[in-house]
């Protein structure tokens, strides 16, 4: 009999689900301002990374909202309410076909950038990912979209080919338009957090700078199929 591998849910996942439960229950009303990371923290009895970790993925799928300086509140419309703002799968149809691209381009963007990139690259990616890093830390959604835009852009530039530069130029608008939703589905397929996306940002920044072409394409192919796979197992678009 082949060994069962029981999965244990980790800290952030507690935190989230027991937050969310309280919102579906109605013990934290839309509009609820939610205890300061450092109360959370005591009152859960983990860290504070833990509790930013929770917040961060209830605020991706639309739970909460976070003003900064405000503090964090419970979203006034929530996901269950219909409101198409909200839904993860709004526009699946459009994401898909812009995923098909992405993926086929992209992966093959990495492997040539690994080959072909350049001490500015480097440094271009590294200073990306660090701005990546600053908006996990501020919990900064908006900062955060646009780093994921330059850093998908910086990449098809360390290709150092000028038509497959020019072509991903031209999704711009589109990834601006869809990377709310793309990130959105990404944590609903991982039940992860800014901070694991930010790790495979830098994994695949990491694989480039060490020219490793092939492992570049591998993570890169990976990272965007999992928004692809979450669409296709909710039925959303057709499986292949």
């Amino acid at each position: 009999m082949q060994p069962i591998k029981v999965e244990t849910e980790k800290g952030h996942e507690i935190v989230q689900r027991v937050i969310l439960s309280q919102i579906e229950d109605g013990s934290l009303q839309p509009g609820h301002k939610l205890p300061s990371v450092v109360d959370l923290s005591t009152s859960f009895g983990v860290g504070r990374s833990t509790i930013r970790e929770a917040i961060s993925a209830l605020k991706a799928m639309g739970w909460i909202d976070v003003k900064h300086g405000g503090g964090t509140f419970v979203s006034k419309v929530l996901p269950t309410i219909q409101n198409s703002s909200r839904d993860p799968f709004e526009e699946a149809e459009n994401i898909k076909e812009i995923l098909e691209v992405r993926i086929w381009l992209e992966s093959g963007s990495a492997s040539l950038a690994a080959e072909h990139r350049n001490d500015a690259d480097v440094a271009r990616l590294q200073h990306i990912i660090s701005l990546m890093q600053q908006a996990v830390e501020l919990d900064d959604t908006q900062m955060s979209e646009q780093a994921d835009i330059d850093f998908h852009l910086a990449i098809a530039a360390a290709s150092h080919n000028e038509l497959l530069n020019t072509l991903m130029s031209s999704l711009t608008s589109k990834l601006t338009e869809t990377m709310g939703k793309t990130r959105q589905l990404w944590f609903f397929e991982d039940k992860s957090s800014n901070t694991l996306l930010l790790n495979e940002h830098r994994a695949i920044s990491d694989a480039i700078i060490a020219q490793d072409h092939l492992l570049a394409s591998k993570l890169m192919q990976a990272h965007l199929q999992k928004v692809e796979k979450v669409l296709k197992n909710n039925g959303r678009i057709t499986k292949s």
